[in-house]
């Protein structure tokens, strides 16, 4: 992936800093969901043209990765990367800003509560789970 310049700031957008493809970490971190058929039942309807342009772009940033489903081989299976998992702060974060600040928010209170409350706890015990399911 060929770079605009060396900020880290624009290192991160250029790997995630667009809606759909923290929406697709999202939906893998929290949400479980791991297949395209599933990203696409989404609230927020992306398209497929999207989806598949974001799913190919996290996979060549190294973030997420495809795999035959252990079920129905002819399935994509997609997981998150030790790469895409260290992204979990910055998520959950982005939960407590929101929470914060948008009215009409539907984060599940005991969670913000959780997160606020105990941050580095709630994201060790997200990261576990996240790698047993992912890696």
């Amino acid at each position: 992936m060929k770079r605009r310049s060396d900020c880290p700031t624009n290192y991160g957008l250029e790997h995630f800093g667009d809606k759909w493809s923290l929406l697709i970490i999202r939906d893998l971190m929290f949400k479980g969901k791991r297949h395209y058929n599933e990203f696409l039942e989404a609230d927020e309807k992306v398209s497929t043209s999207v989806l598949r342009d974001r799913l190919r772009s996290l996979e060549a940033g190294g973030l997420i990765r495809s795999g035959e489903d252990v079920v129905k081989k002819s399935r994509i299976r997609y997981s998150l990367t030790p790469k895409g998992i260290a992204l979990l702060p910055l998520m959950v974060e982005m939960i407590i800003w929101s929470g914060q600040f948008d009215a009409d928010s539907t984060v599940d209170s005991a969670f913000l509560n959780r997160a606020v409350s105990d941050r580095s706890g709630l994201i060790r015990e997200i990261e576990r789970e996240l790698k047993l399911a992912h890696l």
